[in-house]
């Protein structure tokens, strides 16, 4: 896989996790890893990057079944970083829709100038 790609997913994963932890900050881990089909070894590596760069703090608590758990909480420079995440994440999705939606037109245009009968251009 090539490092951009590598990369870019990595980043999505992370503000994956950011949004996730945002929403629900006692979610363990594994359960982390359950929502988002990520390894849970993953999930560890990046959460302690995210530790290590002081997006987020982690908190003991007691669970309902007297075990005790952790509290995963955004700190403010967690929540600027959501933020830009998400922008980034967005503009680009934005650009891949728009490049998307072209390509569906100058196929479906090629489709038309074909020939093809009607009842095949929808298959």
């Amino acid at each position: 896989m090539p490092a951009t790609l590598a990369a870019r997913l990595e980043k999505e994963e992370t503000l994956h996790i950011i949004r996730e932890l945002d929403r629900s900050p006692e979610m363990s881990q594994r359960e982390l890893s359950i929502r988002l089909g990520i390894s849970v070894g993953k999930i560890n590596f990046l959460m302690n990057a995210l530790i290590d760069k002081g997006f987020i703090k982690v908190e003991n608590f007691r669970k309902s079944d007297n075990k005790i758990a952790y509290l995963y909480n955004l700190t403010p420079r967690g929540i600027e970083e959501k933020a830009r995440m998400t922008y980034l994440f967005l503009k680009r999705k934005t650009a891949e829709y728009e490049q998307l939606a072209q390509d569906i037109r100058q196929l479906q245009a090629e489709v038309q100038q074909s020939g093809a009968p009607a009842g095949e251009q929808n298959q």
